[in-house]
């Protein structure tokens, strides 16, 4: 069978430029299974920036205000201006939004790419009128990254006035563009509403493989004793 090539959009943010030992960890595992491009929404500084070059295929780091799909769309830019997007069978956008992986990522990616849809993230956030794959661990095979429809809407990403509007342009936005160009999506995992934030036991339970940042701090560390 052959072996799939795997291509990791990475994105990042830290209010002080660090790289610290969980973003490390999960780079360097996702590199056993790929390559990583790694862009990130703030300045760097060189001896931050070489902790993770061994892990790195290309990185970038300066403040650009347009969030993670900001960074998606320079790392895929710097892909597609290379010419290396060809190369591979699947293109990952991936952020940093997640403390893990918990577990080894080797079944996860069996279950992600043991089908032909189009599209598959881990978690589909399920609500009444506007469900939607987490844009922040989401695969897409060749259908999707290399045509023209994908290249638009990557090079129109631009910063917004705040993140909700980040997020119904560009997460909300990409699922539904999926949609309207007749691409099969699925999910791992289906939530209602935060619940990929406010239960993290029970994902726990069901071998997900992350916990989201956001459980370690939502309603003012509540949920400390599912953590």
């Amino acid at each position: 069978m052959k072996r799939l090539k795997r291509l990791f959009l990475f994105a990042a943010y830290d209010k002080d430029g660090i790289i610290d030992d969980t973003l490390i960890y999960y780079i360097r595992h996702l590199k056993r299974y790929g390559d990583v491009i790694f862009c990130m929404d703030c300045d760097s500084n060189e001896s931050e920036l070489a902790k993770i070059k061994d892990y790195c295929l290309h990185i970038e780091a300066a403040r650009h205000g347009e969030y993670d799909f900001g960074s998606y769309k320079r790392g895929y830019i710097w892909a597609r201006e290379n010419r290396i997007l060809k190369e591979y069978d699947l293109v990952y956008l991936v952020n940093d939004s997640v403390f893990g992986p918990l577990i080894d990522m080797a079944q996860t990616f069996r279950r992600l790419e043991s089908t032909k849809f189009e599209a598959t993230g881990l978690v589909l956030s399920e609500h009444r009128t506007h469900s939607f794959l987490e844009s922040w661990f989401i695969r897409l095979n060749e259908r999707v990254f290399m045509t023209k429809w994908f290249a638009e809407f990557m090079y129109s990403i631009t910063a917004e006035q705040d993140k909700t509007d980040v997020t119904i342009k560009y997460e909300h936005g990409l699922t539904n563009l999926l949609v309207a160009k007749e691409m099969r999506i699925r999910a791992l995992y289906t939530v209602r509403g935060r619940d990929t934030y406010n239960k993290p036991k029970k994902l726990f339970q069901q071998k997900f493989p992350f916990i989201k940042k956001a459980s370690f701090t939502r309603h003012n560390g509540a949920l400390g004793a599912q953590v």
